[in-house]
């Protein structure tokens, strides 16, 4: 018994010098805390699984796009940026990234995001000949505006977004006015909701811009139409399309949204196996709406949500980590 007893206790040593060892291996890590929903679930299911499933000591920062790719950019703080959506700062992040100081862990965190132009499922299912935006476009008589009947409304972003100048300018591409369409200027971000939700709920034709992964989208399984061209390129894009003084705009596709997580390099040199499960992390899109669906209905943060996540979509995040890790973070649900 004595010796048993004994064995029992050096096992449990090695076990937490073994725990101890895994900690001290990832240390201290820092993750940007978004201040959208996907962004506030992805750092919180982040911290979970580090802390649980790698032995991390973590700390959630609050952030936002800028910010926090400049604090990283010069300070290298924080180590993990979940949903960095590298439009904005795509110039200065390849050359923080050519110059070794961030790097990529993964392109495409989520499937299926962007901007662009959207319509309600059951319109799509009752005209799928009308296919793309181009084709949409010929017929306004089936998107009436309920103040002229006699045009399409298409539903734009409410003024003072930046969104509002590029949808004004691809209006005028397609020269929409001309073929009969009204720009809708729905006054508020409650407003663009509004109008979406009520044409969904009441089986009424919708049509304009929103993007994703949002609550709207995954709840009412809006869908994205092609544009039917082809991009016109960054440089008319950036130089005209999306600004105000945009004198000639051209036809577009709208440009495509890139969100990478990035790493500082002192996290990624350390990384090891943390670098491999943020390689391997992909939300899918339906299950990223349905989880900003869950967050919206409840007013979940993003610790509450990152739970229900792990708890509800296991076929999922169990195939970013290795098995015993998997069974670490199911161990602390």
């Amino acid at each position: 018994m004595k010796k048993i007893l004994m064995g029992l206790a050096a096992a449990g040593v090695a076990m937490t010098m073994s725990s101890a060892a895994n900690a001290a291996e990832c240390g201290e890590v820092s993750i940007a805390d978004w201040n959208w929903p996907s962004g506030e679930l992805m750092a919180a299911v982040d911290k979970f699984i580090l802390e649980n499933g790698y032995g991390c000591t973590v700390e959630l920062i609050p952030g936002a796009t800028m910010t926090t790719f400049a604090s990283m950019n010069e300070k290298g703080v924080p180590n993990i940026a979940g949903e960095l959506w590298i439009n904005a700062v795509r110039e200065p992040l390849n050359a923080a990234m050519d110059e070794g100081r961030l790097i990529s862990a993964k392109a495409g965190p989520i499937t299926d995001l962007g901007e662009g132009w959207w319509v309600t499922p059951a319109w799509k299912e009752a005209h799928p000949e009308l296919d793309t935006v181009v084709k949409i476009i010929e017929r306004p008589d089936l998107f009436p505006y309920k103040e002229d009947p006699s045009k399409g409304a298409f539903i734009t972003c409410p003024s003072g977004w930046g969104c509002q100048l590029t949808n004004n300018n691809l209006f005028r591409a397609f020269d929409m006015e001309a073929k009969g369409w009204a720009l809708v200027d729905p006054g508020s971000a409650a407003g663009l909701d509004g109008s979406m939700a009520k044409a969904a709920e009441r089986g009424e034709p919708w049509f304009g811009y929103y993007w994703a992964p949002t609550a709207m989208i995954g709840k009412y399984n809006m869908q994205l139409v092609p544009f039917g061209v082809d991009f016109v390129g960054a440089e008319h894009w950036d130089g005209c399309i999306v600004k105000d003084d945009c004198a000639d705009p051209q036809p577009s596709s709208w440009t495509k949204s890139e969100v990478h997580t990035v790493v500082t390099k002192d996290f990624a040199d350390k990384g090891g196996d943390m670098m491999e499960y943020l390689g391997n992390r992909v939300y899918p899109g339906s299950v990223m709406g349905a989880m900003l669906v869950y967050m919206g209905d409840n007013q979940a943060g993003g610790e509450d949500a990152a739970i229900e996540f792990l708890a509800s979509y296991e076929d999922v995040w169990t195939a970013w980590v290795p098995a015993d890790v998997a069974a670490k973070v199911k161990g602390a649900l």
